[in-house]
């Protein structure tokens, strides 16, 4: 453990990862991991919210995942990548958090409500499902985090996670309700108030051009994909410009690949000049150049992952390793919560084989 601020984030292994989460996050954390202490979650018991009944599915996500951090650029030498399940510390602080918040608390959060309906759960949905959200605030709190690099549609999880550090420091720690939030541990609270740290892209929208990208509406570029792949998933955004000579509106979702995907700012411009005027540039041409943008972010990546295709030894050595430095972390937050809440009687120690 290092002296320097610490970030948690990471994802639930519904998938492989795709663009919207490098643009939203991933790209982000491989920003920070010289400057922050980076814990990077693979949110394995999240994934049971809806797929219980697909255990080895789930198991075989995880391990993907990390063979796409690998690739996308985390470095498991800078950062620590571990499993949620292996860190015994997180389901307890579930459990405690939980008293920390009512119910229609939890149900008030907009991000809750959106999956439940993207989803087509109804009021199917196991107990769970909203308890996941409580759970979010204890994978991060486990690591006394002060930055949480997410998109923007995870901001409503952030601030849950900020309203139970607030109140926890203030029931058990003693920390003044109108402290800052930046003061809380220098006020002796066990927590530090974290923030969100939305990055540049902080939605990228899907190739169907309306809908955030998402694997489960099937309009998303997976680092994967081959340049012939890419160039036919953006082949079918849709922008409603009738001719190249018709002035165009630069604020479609084929300019937020645009501004996203080529990097060369000059070209940008040229672009949207020449889009917004009508100067004889079609839809077909920007998104193969696009496409050909994209190809090359990819390629890199892509070798990357192959170092690590079908070797799951090397991966569960890295989620070994991973998984010691994160109890680490966590359970000194767990004694020292238990502490300042008075549940603590004895001391503990965990180890991996």
């Amino acid at each position: 453990m290092t002296t320097r601020p610490r970030i948690l984030t990471g994802d639930t292994p519904t998938g492989p990862l795709h663009l919207g989460h490098y643009v939203g996050s991933v790209r982000r954390r491989v920003e920070l991991q010289d400057t922050y202490d980076c814990y990077f979650i693979v949110a394995n018991m999240h994934a049971y919210t809806t797929r219980a009944d697909k255990p080895a599915e789930i198991r075989t996500h995880a391990l993907e995942i990390v063979r796409d951090y690998l690739a996308m650029g985390i470095d498991p030498a800078r950062s620590t990548i571990f499993l949620q399940t292996e860190v015994p510390a997180i389901a307890e602080l579930t459990y405690f958090f939980a008293m920390l918040l009512p119910f229609n608390r939890v149900m008030r959060n907009p991000t809750l409500k959106d999956e439940i309906q993207v989803k087509g759960l109804g009021e199917t949905y196991c107990f769970g499902f909203p308890l996941y959200a409580v759970g979010q605030t204890a994978d991060i709190l486990a690591f006394r985090a002060h930055a949480v690099p997410v998109g923007e549609d995870q901001i409503p999880h952030i601030e849950l996670t900020r309203e139970v550090a607030r109140r926890f420091n203030q029931m058990y720690c003693g920390v003044s309700d109108q402290a800052d939030d930046d003061d809380h541990e220098s006020l002796g609270g066990v927590f530090a108030v974290p923030r969100a740290d939305v990055g540049a892209v902080g939605r990228l929208v899907g190739t169907d051009g309306v809908n955030k990208m998402s694997k489960s509406l099937n309009n998303a570029i997976f680092i994967t994909d081959t340049p012939k792949q890419v160039k036919k998933k953006l082949g079918k955004l849709y922008t409603g410009r009738q001719s190249p000579t018709e002035p165009g509106d630069t604020s479609n979702a084929l300019f937020d690949y645009v501004r996203t995907f080529i990097p060369d700012a000059d070209r940008v411009r040229e672009l949207e000049t020449a889009y917004a005027t009508g100067a004889d540039i079609g839809d077909g041409h920007i998104k193969v150049e696009v496409a050909e943008a994209i190809s090359a972010l990819l390629a890199p990546m892509q070798e990357r992952r192959a170092r690590y295709e079908g070797d799951d030894d090397a991966i569960l050595d890295i989620l070994r390793d991973g998984c010691r430095r994160a109890n680490e972390c966590a359970e000194e937050t767990l004694a020292l919560a238990k502490k300042a809440a008075h549940l603590h009687f004895f001391d503990r120690s965990l180890s991996y084989r």
